[in-house]
């Protein structure tokens, strides 16, 4: 097949009908989860929620963050990007601790380590201490995404999937609306007030990590841990699990190299698209616009309405649309909405602008977790999905340096105040476009029944990328339950 052919071949498509008939009810698919799949999800979907939370009080704190240290806007802004560059090696350390001995202890300790680093936040006194604490805090942050990400899909029927990968993903919006509440009360508003927004951050991270700790084990990791252990019982193995993994990531590296660094560059271009529509906002506009500190905190609160609003929405459709063509359509939404965004000079006008650009990128967010864990190898879905998230945001760290200092020097003709939303505005098409581009590039395996994978501690398992959901050990053997399946899969591959 020439390469124009391959092109042609590959571009977005619905996916299969049956695959749509499955999905069409929501209150079918809500109505089909166990109480210990809704136990699982939430864990997970509270981790997302706490990560934003603390993440986000740097956001609405910035100017008083900057009268406090005696720092320009931009200067505090570093501590965002220290913050994203540091993400991407928490989260290689906590995904490889998860991908090898389970998604329980390895995220208990992320969050037990977020909550330390955020209520040291809330105490510091000179800006080299902040920005110490926002370095270290963003290693323990790096690893949350993709922690919860693998414990909650690979616990959830596959046809419900998308819909519940919206709902983790709006977690991140929710966050940002739950800080930005507290940030509404007039007595933290005040200057020497900002401590408080990190001391709560803190305290529901510890929560969380109480609520992960009162659960069982990812019940398909028991499932693969057992398996093992037969095996060793057997004699089939020798080699440590830690060794075996360590191995199969060097294989994975070696076979799936291209589809790494595709991943990479998708992730790039969804943080530039997400990060340039939120991290200076509330100073946008409040200097641009002119809206009070209040108002400007109301403004983020209605956008991350939309964001909620997005998320589900793009999860679910993305069953019908499939991922790639749901991304897709997020987008060209969203630059159709940022008109709305940029020109209004009005309360009314900026949160409908707000409302609708956040729905767009957000929606697309929303198909982000199904999807990377649909193309990703099977037996590092902790690892691959997150340090691909965790990358896309070390490249895009300076996405709000980028917007302070261009805005500051590009000032608006009429007004002469800086163009804080024109750039802003600028940096979410290109990123929109970048992003289709790699929609149209990539893989896309729709309904993937992942769970079936092997885990990263047995044999040949960096080499597992399932492609369809029949694929998976319905080759191997055609009678017997699915334990005894897996058992005869992975003897033969021993």
């Amino acid at each position: 097949m020439s390469p124009f052919n391959s092109f042609i071949a590959g571009l977005p498509r619905l996916p299969p009908r049956e695959s749509r008939h499955r999905s069409s009810n929501p209150f079918t698919l809500l109505a089909s989860l166990t109480a210990m799949q809704w136990a699982f999800f939430f864990s997970g979907w509270f981790a997302w929620v706490c990560d934003a939370v603390d993440f986000f009080a740097v956001s609405l704190s910035t100017a008083r963050l900057a009268t406090q240290f005696a720092k320009p806007v931009g200067t505090v802004t570093l501590s965002i990007t220290l913050t994203l560059l540091f993400r991407p090696l928490g989260a290689f350390i906590f995904g490889i601790l998860s991908d090898r001995y389970g998604r329980k202890w390895p995220l208990i300790g992320n969050l037990l380590l977020i909550a330390a680093f955020s209520l040291g936040t809330g105490f510091v006194q000179t800006f080299s201490a902040f920005l110490a604490l926002r370095s270290m805090f963003g290693i323990t942050m790096g690893g949350i995404w993709g922690l919860a990400v693998s414990m909650s899909l690979e616990n959830m029927p596959v046809e419900a999937r998308g819909l519940f990968s919206g709902f983790l993903q709006l977690g991140y919006p929710v966050g940002y609306l739950i800080i930005a509440a507290v940030n509404l009360n007039p007595y933290i508003q005040k200057q020497q007030h900002w401590r408080v927004l990190f001391y709560t951050g803190a305290g529901m991270s510890l929560f969380a990590a109480v609520i992960r700790l009162l659960l069982p084990e990812s019940a398909y990791f028991k499932e693969r841990q057992q398996c093992r252990a037969e095996l060793e019982a057997d004699g089939a193995i020798t080699k440590s699990a830690t060794m075996t993994t360590l191995r199969e990531l060097g294989k994975t590296l070696r076979v799936h190299w291209a589809r790494c660094v595709w991943s990479v560059i998708f992730m790039s271009a969804f943080n530039f698209y997400s990060h340039g529509s939120q991290d200076l906002y509330p100073t946008y506009v409040q200097i641009d616009k002119g809206l009070s500190p209040h108002l400007a905190t109301v403004t983020t609160i209605i956008g991350n309405c939309g964001a909620i609003a997005g998320c589900t929405v793009g999860g679910f459709v993305s069953q019908f649309l499939g991922r790639r063509l749901t991304i897709i359509v997020m987008a060209v939404f969203c630059c159709a909405m940022l008109p709305l965004w940029l020109l209004p000079t009005s309360f009314a006008g900026l949160a409908a602008g707000a409302f609708f650009v956040q729905a767009g990128v957000q929606g697309a967010y929303g198909v982000v977790p199904v999807y990377l864990s649909e193309i990703s190898p099977v037996a590092f879905r902790a690892t691959w999905p997150g340090v691909a998230y965790q990358l896309g945001n070390m490249v895009a760290s300076a996405s709000a340096q980028i917007e302070a200092t261009a805005g500051a020097k590009i000032k608006d003709p009429t007004t002469g105040k800086p163009a804080y939303g024109k750039v802003a505005a600028i940096l979410i098409a290109v990123s929109a476009v970048v992003l289709i581009a790699c929609c149209l590039v990539g893989a896309e395996d729709h309904g993937a029944h992942f769970e079936n994978g092997r885990a990263a501690f047995e044999n040949d398992a960096g080499l597992d990328i399932v492609e369809d959901p029949e694929r998976q050990l319905s080759k191997v053997v055609s009678n017997g339950d699915q334990k005894d399946q897996v058992k005869v899969y992975h003897k033969e591959h021993v």
